[in-house]
């Protein structure tokens, strides 16, 4: 009597095809591959559509030339420059403005205030109550002027004198009233909250400006020179003072 062979295959081949399959069928097994490869090709089933991300456009390589020709802001040194013809010390302009962290226009003002001061160093100050900020470019030798006329006698007017385009005032033009009597030249400017006149017009210099010393902030005045000045005899001083006049002119 003859035996039939079982329907399980006994060969370890077919087990170890079988085991590579995970147990499912021939045709199951060809689907599971076949999914796969469409999945990893980008195939256009529904299934890999879901799953695959559209790529990011890259830009055309015009367009990427255009920015790369765009002029730089026109706050950047290589920028401003540009406008002018430097010549050879180009260079050295765009490494000084970097270093020093400048605009073109910032630079500029440091190179002239450096070379038009010479001498004179810049001192600031304000009133007390700090609403009125400004600065002024002066001696560190200070030559002081003690006025006696009606007005600086009740204040206590001491100040120096300086032409006006060295005094910049900072900040708090708002928070300035002004005070003025008989010729109404002098111009006693003083902060409106607190009420301490850091800086002044004096009628012997309308085109300069008086700096109370005593409202420079510390660390900028060397020496202190005080000169009386006959303010009662206004006339009469203005006349007889040789400089006085002249110290509001650059």
């Amino acid at each position: 009597m003859r035996r039939t062979r079982s329907a399980v295959a006994t060969d370890p081949r077919e087990q170890r095809r079988s085991g590579a399959s995970g147990g499912l069928s021939g045709g199951e097994s060809r689907a599971r591959r076949y999914q796969s490869r469409t999945r990893a090709g980008g195939g256009g089933g529904a299934a890999s559509s879901q799953l695959s991300s559209k790529p990011r456009p890259k830009p055309p390589p015009r367009a990427l030339a255009a920015a790369a020709e765009e002029p730089p802001p026109a706050d950047t040194p290589a920028a401003s420059v540009s406008a002018f013809d430097l010549g050879e010390q180009r260079e050295r302009w765009e490494t000084f403005q970097k270093r020093q962290r400048l605009s073109f226009e910032g630079a500029a003002k440091l190179l002239l205030d450096t070379f038009e001061y010479q001498g004179l160093v810049k001192h600031t100050g304000g009133c007390h109550c700090g609403a009125v900020r400004f600065e002024v470019w002066a001696s560190a030798d200070l030559h002081i002027f003690d006025c006696n006329c009606s007005i600086c006698k009740k204040k206590q007017n001491r100040h120096f004198i300086v032409p006006a385009s060295r005094f910049k005032l900072l900040k708090g033009a708002e928070s300035i009233t002004t005070y003025t009597f008989n010729t109404h030249k002098a111009q006693h400017t003083f902060c409106k909250r607190c009420g301490v006149q850091s800086f002044y017009t004096p009628r012997s210099n309308p085109g300069g400006f008086g700096i109370a010393p005593h409202c420079l902030d510390e660390g900028t005045v060397r020496s202190v020179v005080t000169e009386e000045f006959n303010g009662s005899d206004w006339e009469r001083a203005i006349k007889e003072h040789k400089t006085i006049k002249n110290m509001s002119k650059e």
